[in-house]
């Protein structure tokens, strides 16, 4: 299966190589969006072709599939423009800006019976989705409480700063919460839809508040039917990249951190430990190797066998549902207030 890369930043140098380590895939060509990471792309990978923008790469009829890695403001344009010429895709996250745009996608993709899949990568994690696999065996009978917590440095800017810029980056709910509110939707989602989102913020920059929502530290609050909920909260002042995931149940509870100096990390520190119905102590579990760039390319492995069996990983319908859920988050930030949900 050829791929095509579009966008060639530094996450995007990771999918690259993700690429080329999938079986039955291969890495046919490259978009870059400037000249550093066009230069980046022709040392790194002399025998493959370059190109500066994107439009020759989605014009060539023997390339399959793109996955496309550029700024979130760039996600619905380059995404419609690689489902018209018909590509399947591997959208990173977040699918889009605006609920509109995600409708835009969807409609794009069934219009041209193309897959679409939106990286979600932390479904394919040894350790997050180890969590699902528990959840679903009822290991910890019915779900009650959950909690995710992010500390870590400031994100980095981005080419161009766009991270950093609201009318680019749409908000930092989009970064990396939209991570996790895909896992609690997923790990619940035999409880149905949440139904109310209240979310609270602060930043050492009030600037930065704005319109956009960038805010250094964020916390939300969603709940579901009954008595489930959960707590999703992130800081950005912090240091390295430590996460915590805890859920209760109303027969167990599990409890799971990574830690490392960066989110990039190969060789980070885990743990995973579940306390089952009926036993006394936890068991902690044996994991292979866990964190982003390992789940990366395990997401390109999927993918070439979610095209090949026309079944996305996380189809653009589950996706859209995650950016309700952050834009929502941001409203009731702005609010004051909690926000019902409707998807």
């Amino acid at each position: 299966m050829r791929f095509g890369l579009i966008g060639y930043g530094l996450w995007g140098q990771h999918h690259a190589n993700a690429i080329i380590k999938a079986p039955g895939a291969e890495l046919a060509a490259i978009a870059c969006g400037d000249d550093a990471s066009e230069a980046a792309a022709k040392k790194a990978f002399p025998g493959i072709t370059v190109y500066r923008g994107y439009q020759e790469l989605l014009a060539r009829s023997d390339i399959d599939a793109v996955d496309v890695v550029v700024p979130n403001h760039l996600h619905a344009e380059v995404g419609v423009a690689a489902l018209e010429a018909g590509k399947d895709m591997l959208l990173e996250k977040p699918m889009a800006l605006s609920v509109e745009e995600c409708d835009r996608l969807i409609e794009a993709a069934r219009r041209n019976e193309r897959v679409l899949t939106i990286g979600h990568e932390f479904r394919l994690s040894t350790q997050w989705g180890c969590v699902k696999t528990l959840v679903d065996e009822g290991a910890i009978g019915e779900p009650m409480y959950a909690l995710v917590s992010l500390f870590r440095h400031p994100y980095r800017p981005g080419s161009g700063g766009w991270r950093f810029d609201g009318d680019k980056v749409g908000s930092w709910t989009l970064e990396e919460p939209v991570h996790f509110f895909d896992s609690l939707m997923w790990y619940f989602e035999d409880q149905g839809d949440p139904v109310s989102v209240l979310a609270a913020g602060s930043a050492k920059d009030r600037q930065q508040t704005g319109p956009h929502n960038m805010y250094d530290n964020f916390t939300a609050l969603i709940r579901w039917p009954g008595q489930l909920y959960a707590m999703v909260t992130q800081t950005l002042s912090g240091f390295e990249h430590h996460q915590v995931m805890e859920i209760v149940g109303s027969e167990g509870a599990i409890r799971t951190w990574w830690s490392g100096t960066m989110d990039r990390t190969r060789h980070p520190t885990f743990e995973l430990k579940v306390l089952k119905g009926g036993e006394e102590k936890c068991e902690t579990l044996e994991l292979p190797p866990s964190g982003e760039l390992f789940e990366l390319e395990e997401e390109l492995v999927k993918v070439v066998e979610a095209f090949r069996t026309r079944r996305p990983i996380v189809s653009g319908e589950e996706a859209r549902k995650r950016i309700i859920i952050c834009l929502e988050a941001e409203r009731s930030l702005k609010e004051g207030r909690e926000v019902q949900l409707a998807f």
